[in-house]
């Protein structure tokens, strides 16, 4: 049964690198696809200006979209600056309130980067605001029936992979769609980030059973979702 896929990234090019392949497999089966950019990411150039950077990094995030038939929404904070607060949980819940997600894919929060972090704690508040209907906004309330962290190198503090997805049959389309993006084609960046994710998948398939896999983490807490299980397309 087809359901809807919301990934948060905290910068353009994060959703796609830790869940493009996960996005790419749920749109081949029939999924609606929403990808979510909390800032730009546009402070990362080691030469341009971030206002010149910007441009990049919005095209960049309109192609992307466009590769995977996807929805995308670029949410106007400043990379670096991403604070934690009532405007920014209320920004991302009224988000999942218009797209009614089944499954949202997230930063896990032991990340060196304070923007995955903020990103991580953002989400998990919006889902309480998006779904206690006595909030009273411009869409009805809504709770999806899964929360995912997904794998991403900058963010594998206490990261305990829990689910391996075969994303074998769509690998391929995933190197294709990390390209769409300047910090994968260029040499500007000190991270080799094209080489971590195209050899994750392969020890991850090696990890998981497959030729091919990501990862997934569930919440743990008490507090946690409760039908995690048979959601994603397996």
């Amino acid at each position: 049964m087809a359901g809807h896929l919301m990934v948060v990234g905290a910068h353009i090019s994060d959703a796609e690198n830790m869940a493009g392949a996960v996005m790419l497999k749920h749109k081949r089966a029939g999924w609606d696809i929403t990808i979510v950019h909390v800032t730009a990411g546009d402070k990362g150039h080691p030469t341009l200006s971030a206002e010149e950077y910007n441009v990049w990094r919005v095209n960049d995030a309109k192609a992307s979209a466009e590769f995977i038939g996807a929805n995308y929404e670029l949410l106007p904070y400043r990379d670096g600056e991403l604070k934690v607060n009532d405007e920014s949980e209320w920004a991302v819940a009224d988000l999942i309130r218009k797209y009614r997600p089944t499954v949202i894919i997230t930063h896990w929060k032991g990340s060196l980067h304070v923007d995955h972090t903020n990103t991580y704690h953002i989400v998990n508040n919006a889902l309480f605001k998006a779904g206690l209907p006595a909030f009273k906004r411009e869409y009805p309330s809504h709770y999806p029936s899964a929360l995912y962290y997904s794998e991403n190198w900058e963010d594998m503090e206490g990261y305990n992979a829990d689910l391996y997805l075969d994303v074998s049959d769509v690998f391929d389309d995933y190197l294709k769609l990390l390209k769409t993006h300047a910090l994968m084609r260029e040499s500007y960046a000190s991270f080799r980030y094209y080489d971590y994710y195209e050899a994750l998948g392969v020890t991850r398939g090696c990890l998981g059973g497959y030729r091919r896999a990501v990862t997934l983490m569930t919440p743990h807490s008490l507090y946690r979702f409760q039908r995690e299980t048979g959601l994603l397309v397996k």
